[in-house]
Order: C-alpha cells, then sequence, then structure tokens
C-alpha cells in the first residue's frame, strides 16, 4: 500500500497541455503545481446507493477540500503517458482500495473542464484541463486514510442546493463540475472552458 509520504515525495512527469486537451509535452508534477503551468488531470465521481461519496482531500495541494470523488493525474511510465482509464485504475486502487471488479461496468467518461485556481493554503496553484468520469461502486468503499481524512455521502439534491457550510468545503475544480451541472446531470457531454 503507497502512504502519503512516499507517494507524494516521488518524482512523476505529468502531461503539459493546451486549453483543448492537447499533450504538448512532459512536465514534473509540483514544478507545474508551483508554476500554475496547464496540465492533463481527471476526477472520478464515485456513486453509491444514489449518492455521492464525498472524499475529505489529504493532499499536499487542496488539502482538506472535498473532491467527488477523487483527483489525479495522468503520469509518464517507461516514458509514455498512461490512459487515462489505467490512471483512474491505478488512482482507485491506491485511495479507495478499489479494483475494477468492484464497479459496475467500466467508469463512464462524463467530458472535461478547464478551470484554475491557487491554494490559498499552499505554494500550489491547479492549472488542469480535467477529465471527468463517474462510476458506481458495488458496495461502499473504505478510503486509504493515507490520502483522505474521511468521507461523505451526497445526494445530487444535496448537491444543488448548494448548503454554504458544505459547498464552501468543495475543491475548486468540484464547483466548477457543479455550475457547469456534470454533477446534476450525466447526461450532459463536453468540454467546459472557465469563462
Amino acid at each position: 500500500m503507497n502512504n502519503y509520504a512516499s507517494y507524494y515525495n516521488q518524482k512523476q512527469m505529468i502531461a503539459r497541455v493546451d486549453r483543448d486537451g492537447h499533450v504538448l509535452g512532459k512536465i514534473e508534477k509540483w514544478e507545474a503545481h508551483r508554476k500554475g503551468i496547464l496540465h492533463q488531470g481527471f476526477t472520478v465521481a464515485l456513486v453509491f446507493d444514489n449518492t455521492y461519496i464525498v472524499q475529505h482531500r489529504k493532499h499536499p495541494a487542496f488539502d482538506g477540500v472535498f473532491d467527488i470523488t477523487t483527483s489525479s493525474h495522468q503520469l509518464f511510465v517507461d516514458g509514455v503517458l498512461q490512459t487515462t482509464i489505467d490512471a483512474v485504475y491505478d488512482t482507485l486502487k491506491r485511495e479507495w482500495n478499489l479494483e475494477p471488479k468492484d464497479l459496475e461496468g467500466v467508469p463512464k467518461e462524463d467530458g472535461a473542464i478547464y478551470y484554475k485556481a491557487p491554494d490559498p493554503e499552499s505554494e500550489f496553484t491547479e492549472h488542469e484541463y480535467c477529465y471527468i468520469f463517474s462510476a458506481s461502486v458495488k458496495k461502499l468503499p473504505i478510503p486509504n486514510f493515507d490520502f483522505a481524512y474521511g468521507y461523505s455521502l451526497l445526494t445530487k439534491e444535496e448537491f444543488a442546493r448548494k448548503n454554504p457550510r458544505i459547498y464552501k468545503n468543495f475543491s475548486p475544480w468540484v464547483k466548477k463540475m457543479i455550475e457547469m451541472k456534470f454533477i446534476l446531470s450525466s447526461s450532459e457531454k463536453g468540454v467546459i472552458h472557465e469563462s
């Protein structure tokens, strides 16, 4: 099992991209976040029994925010960029102890968003072309507490109400997902750019 320090201290190369998601090259992960360089990432929204699983994120960037459900990056492995679905499966294993057999089918790509957000509590900026995936799980997973402080379950209706006590804790990319109705209407597809 990966632990927090060993995973985040690894030198990892991620994809530097343009605003349309086209890969321009590679960049070291923490350099991209320190300099706010646009890069590729993804978010996976997990659904259990008609509720979304919300991760209370433990991470050097945006630590303590609420994520739906987990977010990470496609990595270059032996000089080749991972497919997004392989990166999704690696992240679900690392952060949620989930294998493909624990899911109701293959995670579905719902579209992508573009956003840029500095973390007010760290030196890092998230500047991503972020692919959005969703998947249903067969049973409620237990998070790897090396990567999460805990989790909550929220319905679509609770997201729609934007309760200020909950909403203020969402990561910038989750707020963008809510704004663009990725959570409220998973049938909408496309690339959503920040205005």
